[in-house]
């Protein structure tokens, strides 16, 4: 009988991944209690909702600012390592705005530059951890790999963690911080037992040229790579029409759909068992239907759910809407990463990944500011129309290269061959 750690983390797969795997689980559990407690927080210290809303700006706001720049420098560095100094960072902002709670001095404003610093620390986190996983399995494992990533992510930082950190919040302000800070600091420690962890092809040449050469040749690279390059145009447009309802959810639960707060957290609750019953059924899921039939089917779904948030008036339905949303919005995350990851070379991997997080954060902002904007001139089911006919229309334009994307053939290195995972000889 195949025990639950081997199903968890398969033994083909290495140690490495697996105190990978533990590394990434305990970090998600501490966001996901930030991710309660942080918006909490702010509340407690201003009614302005400017300034609330500002807490989530300052989170996203440095992938805008520095995202390419922590591809460019994944792709110079040991990426191991530069894990753990980023997470360094975090832990010692963590740290400074707990000193500020327990002592009395927490203000908005330095809680706000908080978010800010510890955003910054947490793009380079990403990004560098993003590249890991291709570095220390087979290909043919990638799949199973960032489904097992993801579910850490959907069962610790969006199902458990938040209900927690709401929970130690209610007990003391600064509980759910220091509890954040220890999972950061213990993530460090999982993440260091990583015994074989190969550099980028170009970390070991000291690289003179300015961060900005870097960027400017991973760009270039995208550009001259038709599949990459339309997965994540692909990624931008669905998530600017994703974001234009979303940015105005809690206004729909509660309003339109009188769902009330507590429904309103329902929602998302929905969301996420849906995404862990996918991380249950992906491994089955590709081992019988294609990458290219399921990309499809997925996207199609994200259009038939817009307009059924559209045309729907009951917080029932909508529950049932975000839990089938969850399942294939864990999917399509799960086979885009899989896909960018084998197509690209390993020493552009931070690069591309980067531009791909830029794309999804820019497509948030752009999205976002829309919905409000539609919902104000037009209602709260204005949004899902406008995400509904927009992302329609964006589907019709990529059905066809879908299947040029998956059946894409890795790129060439710098130096002629093949990119390959560093324990096998098969690109």
């Amino acid at each position: 009988m195949t025990s639950l750690g081997n199903l968890i983390a398969p033994r083909r797969m290495g140690r490495d991944f697996r105190w990978l795997l533990a590394s990434s689980w305990t970090s998600n559990v501490g966001d996901g209690v930030a991710l309660a407690a942080a918006p909490l927080l702010i509340a407690s210290l201003t009614s302005s909702p400017i300034l609330v809303a500002s807490g989530a700006v300052m989170q996203f706001l440095p992938w805008l600012l520095f995202g390419l720049h922590a591809g460019a420098i994944a792709d110079r560095f040991d990426r191991r390592r530069m894990v753990m100094v980023a997470n360094a960072g975090r832990a010692v902002v963590l740290a400074a705005l707990v000193v500020f709670l327990l002592t009395g001095t927490a203000n908005i404003w330095i809680v706000l530059a908080v978010a800010f610093l510890y955003g910054t620390a947490e793009i380079f986190v990403d990004t560098a951890s993003s590249t890991l996983l291709p570095m220390i399995v087979k290909p043919a494992d990638l799949g199973v790999g960032n489904a097992r990533l993801q579910a850490g992510y959907l069962v610790a930082n969006q199902f458990a963690g938040p209900p927690l950190g709401a929970f130690l919040f209610a007990a003391g302000t600064a509980i759910p911080f220091i509890v954040e800070v220890l999972c950061v600091l213990l993530a460090i420690v999982l993440v260091s037992r990583m015994a074989h962890t190969p550099v980028p092809p170009r970390a070991d040449a000291a690289t003179k040229a300015p961060v900005h050469t870097d960027i400017a040749e991973g760009l270039r690279w995208l550009w001259r790579n038709p599949p990459v390059r339309m997965l994540v145009l692909i990624i931008l447009l669905f998530n600017v029409t994703w974001a234009a309802p979303w940015g105005v959810l809690v206004l729909y639960a509660t309003e339109h759909l009188q769902m009330g707060p507590v429904g309103y957290g329902m929602l998302t609750t929905a969301s996420a068992a849906g995404g862990i019953l996918a991380t249950l059924s992906f491994g089955w899921l590709e081992r019988h239907i294609s990458f290219a039939t399921m990309m499809r089917v997925v996207l199609s779904l994200e259009v038939l759910m817009h307009l059924a948030f559209a045309l729907t008036t009951a917080g029932w339905v909508a529950m049932v809407i975000m839990f089938f949303f969850g399942f294939y919005a864990f999917v399509w995350g799960t086979i885009s990463t899989t896909v960018r990851q084998r197509l690209v070379p390993a020493e552009l991997q931070g690069r591309v990944a980067s531009v791909n997080m830029v794309g999804v954060f820019g497509g948030m902002v752009v999205g976002q500011a829309l919905g409000g904007v539609i919902a104000q001139a037009w209602g709260l089911t204005a949004p899902w129309w406008f995400a509904f006919a927009g992302a329609a229309l964006t589907l019709l334009f990529v059905w066809r290269p879908i299947s040029q994307i998956v059946s894409a053939r890795p790129a060439l290195t710098e130096t002629g061959s093949v990119a390959t995972d560093p324990q096998s000889n098969e690109p």
